[in-house]
């Protein structure tokens, strides 16, 4: 593991959320969280505005990410303070570029000084560009936090891109030595349904299964002691979030693509609803020849 988790922060209820669960992981592990503050300066209005507005901008960054490391020096947390300027979604991907960082950890909404909300867009894009896992926590009053995990659910369809997530799952919950719940969730067009509709639930069930088993003995060499599977079916991302409400589930790991049997979309396209309605955690991992 890294030494270090990467926060970035606009001081918003959504950012102070992902700070404090990470400063509970970096407390626990003995890691230094980097904060970081991105003055946008890539607006228009601000281009036209020149040098005082984008100084504000600086001055309310530098204030933030102070604010943020007095958080940490509370939990006995090490620090890094950092204010850059550019486009939040570029400058904060470039940070989570290389090997320096073992996670991103971000709120799923967030806002500018301005007023105007940006660190939901801006964590939309670097979940699906940041070289190293990134870690989506929500401020809502269903929302909730705990480390180290007890319980890791990994909604999986068998590709390539959910395997990653598998891999990165496992490592997490044998470190946290938490149960590893494996979740895949089969949801059917309309146009299979048809009269020989149940034969061919049955030989989907089968193949899920299969999928599951061959996840678990995953999961179980990479050193995780409880493992258990679960199939569902049902709207994708409602029944993700179900599972993690009903398993106590405190982290979800999914990949940001991932097809069917069928070559339907799985978890590219459910993630980032998952992400904004999951009661817990999500972490976010993408395979290394999709980091382009």
């Amino acid at each position: 593991m890294a030494s270090r988790i990467l926060v970035p922060t606009d001081g918003s209820d959504a950012a102070t959320a992902a700070l404090d669960h990470a400063l509970d992981i970096a407390a626990d592990r003995g890691l230094t969280v980097h904060l970081l503050s991105v003055a946008d300066t890539n607006q228009p209005s601000i281009t036209r505005l020149g040098t005082e507005v984008v100084d504000a901008l600086e001055l309310e960054g530098a204030e933030i990410v102070s604010d943020a490391a007095e958080r940490a020096d509370e939990r006995g947390v090490s620090s890094v303070k950092d204010v850059a300027q550019g486009d939040p979604r570029d400058v904060i991907t470039e940070y989570a570029s290389g090997d320096e960082f073992d996670r991103v950890a971000m709120g799923t909404h967030g806002r500018r000084g301005l007023g105007e909300y940006v660190l939901g867009n801006v964590t939309d894009h670097v979940v699906n560009r940041s070289d190293v896992p990134v870690l989506t926590v929500r401020a809502a009053e269903d929302a909730r936090t705990t480390y180290p995990y007890e319980t890791v659910l990994v909604p999986t369809d068998g590709s390539d891109h959910a395997t990653a997530a598998l891999e990165e799952a496992a490592a997490v919950a044998a470190d946290c030595g938490a149960t590893l719940h494996l979740l895949s969730v089969v949801d059917e067009l309309p146009e299979v349904l048809d009269t020989g509709s149940a034969a061919l639930s049955e030989a989907v069930e089968e193949n899920v299964q299969a999928v599951l088993d061959e996840a678990a003995a995953t999961a179980r060499e990479a050193g995780v002691d409880d493992v258990t599977t679960t199939i569902e079916s049902g709207p994708v991302a409602r029944k993700i979030t179900a599972v993690a409400d009903s398993t106590g589930a405190d982290l979800i790991v999914m990949g940001t693509h991932g097809h069917t049997g069928l070559d339907r979309h799985l978890l590219g396209s459910f993630t980032e609803r998952v992400m904004r309605t999951a009661p817990v955690p999500v972490l976010t991992t993408r395979l290394a020849d999709d980091r382009d």
